[in-house]
């Protein structure tokens, strides 16, 4: 027995043990954008330091210079792959701690005045951006997207030279749910030319595309592990040295005084090593990842006509190769039951991000770049990484198009 009832625009099923039975065994996991599966040599690696490197890197006896040898290890490492100083990586919880402290830190220690934006921002950015317009009174400015939702640059330059006040601009590379890059060296350029900081939420972005901070200038960025194979909890904020900001978190003197907080060493070398593999392989697993991507698209077209790409992330020049945001041709109601049928057939997407999954809020970025029409209809995140395959696509695709045509 199956049943269904709505309370408060929830929508709950209940279905008997019985019918668990007949449901697919097949497990299929498209929602890498979210979390990624942990290389193999990562665990490896976090285990031998929680088992062998268990002292306290800050402190001075042979246990903890031990962990205090692989921190400052990982940080070298991870600044040679961004051809950054080693003083400049500050291990952080996360990409939303790092934007946090970045955000914060250049408005109330460097003086911005102003910060320009998108809309279309992660919430670590604009939730952030938002609380200091109210606490600091700093002017907030949005730049104009076009029609798939990528910042105008034209309006950005008019939003640079509207005053001299000290500006911070701050655009993500890759938008982590339609997937749409930004050309960073233009932007980087652009800054540089106005005078103006520049921070890049690159959490879609690091450990999938090469960076190289002195080739294209920026003064911030974040990163998180767990987007390139990596453990969750642990990250990195890039902050440009000379940069004048004091920490965020008051405390010890932990990361060269940025962030107060015991080191977590298994963390940290866990991070090390998904950076290194992912750099390592780059070339590789970016080709594959693109063959998967492009796949997707060509399927997906074929078996269910109408499907529309959301933003840019149909086109492989346009978007990052990790992602594909589909919108749907079913209508509102029968939506309700899209992501139980392929949770229950063993698929795992996104609707929308999965970082405001749980609320009845809808995506801030498709509001943006869909008509009121589409956005009636449902939108799915499908997102890649090395460890799928074309079948594993094929699966996926057959059981959207039984749900489309029933």
């Amino acid at each position: 027995m199956l049943t269904i009832f709505i309370k408060n625009s929830v929508t709950f099923v209940f279905y008997s043990i019985l019918e668990r039975k007949e449901v697919s065994m097949e497990k299929v996991y498209l929602d890498n954008a979210a979390t990624t599966q942990v290389r193999s040599s990562v665990i490896e690696k976090m285990q031998n330091a929680l088992r062998s490197f268990y002292g306290n890197p800050s402190s001075t006896h042979s246990f903890g210079r031990s962990a205090k040898t692989g921190v400052e290890s990982a940080r070298k490492t991870i600044a040679k792959y961004l051809n950054a100083q080693p003083s400049e990586i500050i291990f952080t919880s996360g990409g939303t701690e790092a934007d946090n402290m970045i955000l914060r830190c250049v408005v109330r220690d460097m003086q911005v005045k102003t910060i320009i934006t998108s809309r279309i921002e992660h919430h670590a950015v604009l939730h952030t951006v938002e609380e200091l317009e109210k606490e600091y009174n700093i002017t907030l400015k949005y730049v104009d997207l076009d029609a798939h939702g990528t910042p105008d640059f034209t309006h950005l330059k008019a939003l640079l030279t509207e005053d001299d006040s000290k500006t911070l601009v701050s655009l993500m590379h890759v938008n982590n749910e339609i997937g749409n890059k930004i050309d960073i060296d233009v932007l980087s350029a652009l800054c540089i030319e106005n005078n103006a900081l520049l921070h890049s939420d690159t959490v879609q972005s690091v450990g999938h595309y090469a960076w190289d901070v002195k080739k294209t200038p920026i003064d911030f960025l974040t990163a998180a592990a767990h987007k390139f194979h990596g453990p969750k909890g642990i990250g990195f904020a890039y902050i440009k040295k000379n940069a004048q900001i004091k920490p965020l978190i008051s405390g010890g003197s932990q990361e060269r005084g940025f962030r107060a907080g015991t080191e977590s060493y298994h963390n940290i070398v866990g991070l090390e090593e998904a950076f290194v593999q992912a750099y390592d392989n780059l070339e590789e697993e970016m080709t594959y990842v693109k063959g998967l991507k492009k796949y997707f698209i060509d399927t997906i077209k074929k078996e269910i006509p109408g499907v529309i790409f959301n933003g840019h992330s149909g086109d492989m020049e346009k978007s990052t190769y990790t992602l594909v945001n589909v919108c749907l041709p079913i209508d509102e109601q029968k939506a309700l039951m899209l992501l139980f049928h392929l949770d229950i057939k063993g698929v795992a997407c996104s609707k929308g991000s999965a970082c405001q999954s749980g609320s009845d809020l809808g995506s801030h970025v498709l509001t943006q770049v869909l008509s009121v029409e589409n956005l009636k209809k449902p939108s799915l995140r499908f997102s890649f990484s090395k460890y799928n395959t074309t079948k594993e696509i094929d699966y996926a695709i057959a059981v959207l198009k039984e749900f489309v045509d029933k």
